[in-house]
């Protein structure tokens, strides 16, 4: 068969634009750098009706510290589980005035306040990108599509477009936040950022994930509250219980309740456990146990002359308050406190009424979580193991974190499913 001159131009296009497409194929299925980042933090669709868990939460105090100027803050959170879908709450509960909030953002944190722009999230409520948090209230976020992996540093970056006197806080964050002038909520790295040392306004990160099972809160003073782990490590003993978890293959949201300085039964530093405890506790997204950790510690330290009874009746009324909302309480030991600055023999005496209590059959806990056990002095009980202590013979080093942590038996965490 003979090609005429214009056959043969004809079959030479036909060749080129099928070549053509084959590379545009190659490149399609063959996506770069960029593109795969941005598919690693797309979202695949969540089915509405999957219930919410918390992932992150911490508790909000009055607000002591300086306010803000027309600024914008970013936050950073670590999460206990993953999910496609993220929401947020703001808190302006211990605040006179109402807060207005703009220009929302997720985004994967990076380092120093920096974050991966390619993974921003524009958070909306109600449909806006801006809200006025009335005083005394608390708001909750649109969804938005994220992938959120387990682990995860998530920051949450937010313009403040009015001067705000002073916020709805949590005093100690145990890590760097960072703060810039003007709106800078989608920019990669803050111009002229400075550092700042709670976490305002910002009280809690919730996910949809089908295999979540739950979370657990642990309920707490400082140590809880991961007082003197090292800065922005995550290591107090619940972020540490999150990796264990997770690590079991469990999905269990972890959120910490924990306020330095706070007592079971009299307000102070925050409100008392008991005062708190439908916020804080019962009214945590997902929330299926909570472990009472070394609440108690505080109100020993002033020599209660109770000698422990008052304490085991204000357990008592958190186990009744908690199983009425169908919340199971794992009840931890006190932790010794000879040599601190607060230690008594009125205090010891009272915290092992407390812990015998703790430990009987007929305490009402779902389980027992051995604290003292664990971090004690074998010959010397009513002081810390030298290898756990942090110096002030109070609080836990990193090791001890890791010891609380481990003494958390995971099974008492029943396996759960979301809609049980």
């Amino acid at each position: 068969m003979k090609w005429s001159g214009s056959s043969k131009l004809l079959v030479a296009a036909v060749l080129v634009l099928l070549v053509v497409a084959g590379i545009a194929l190659v490149l399609r299925d063959s996506p770069n750098d960029e593109t795969a980042e941005k598919a690693e933090t797309a979202a695949a669709p969540v089915d509405p009706k999957t219930p919410w868990t918390g992932t992150w939460a911490t508790v909000m105090q009055d607000g002591k510290g300086a306010g803000f100027q027309a600024e914008t803050l970013r936050q950073v959170v670590r999460a206990s589980i993953g999910g496609d879908s993220v929401r947020i709450r703001l808190s302006n509960e211990f605040s006179s005035a109402p807060l207005t909030v703009s220009a929302v953002y997720l985004a994967k944190h990076l380092t120093a306040g920096t974050v991966d722009p390619g993974t921003n999230a524009h958070v909306t409520f109600g449909g806006a990108d801006s809200v006025t948090v009335k005083a005394k209230g608390t708001v909750v976020s649109d969804p938005v599509a994220f992938r959120l992996p387990a682990g995860t540093d998530l920051a949450v970056s937010a313009y403040l477009p009015q001067p705000v006197g002073s916020v709805t806080q949590h005093e100690s964050a145990n890590r760097d936040n960072y703060v810039a002038s003007g709106n800078q909520s989608t920019k990669a790295s803050l111009s002229g950022l400075r550092s700042f040392y709670n976490y305002s306004f910002l009280a809690g990160v919730d996910v949809q994930n089908p295999s979540a099972e739950g979370a657990v809160v642990a309920l707490g003073a400082s140590i809880t509250d991961g007082y003197d782990s090292t800065w922005n490590e995550n290591r107090s003993w619940h972020n540490l219980l999150a990796r264990r978890l997770g690590d079991d293959g469990r999905t269990v949201g972890v959120l910490n309740a924990g306020i330095s300085g706070n007592s079971m039964l009299q307000d102070g530093v925050g409100q008392s456990a008991l005062n708190r405890l439908e916020r804080d506790v019962l009214a945590q997204t997902g929330v299926k146990w909570v472990i009472v950790a070394d609440l108690g510690i505080n109100d020993l330290g002033g020599a209660d002359e109770s000698g422990g009874d008052r304490l085991v009746a204000g357990l008592r009324q958190l186990i009744q308050r908690s199983h009425t909302a169908k919340v199971k309480v794992l009840c931890a030991t006190l932790v010794p406190f000879a040599g601190s600055e607060g230690y008594s023999s009125t205090g010891e005496a009272g915290r092992k009424v407390f812990n015998d209590f703790v430990r009987s059959a007929d305490s009402g806990c779902d389980g027992v979580v051995d604290f003292d056990t664990a971090v004690h002095d074998s010959a010397d009980p009513t002081r810390w193991n030298s290898r756990f202590d942090q110096g002030d013979h109070m609080h836990p080093n990193n090791a001890g974190m890791e010891a609380l942590a481990a003494a958390v038996d995971t099974a008492l965490l029943a396996r759960a499913t979301a809609n049980s």
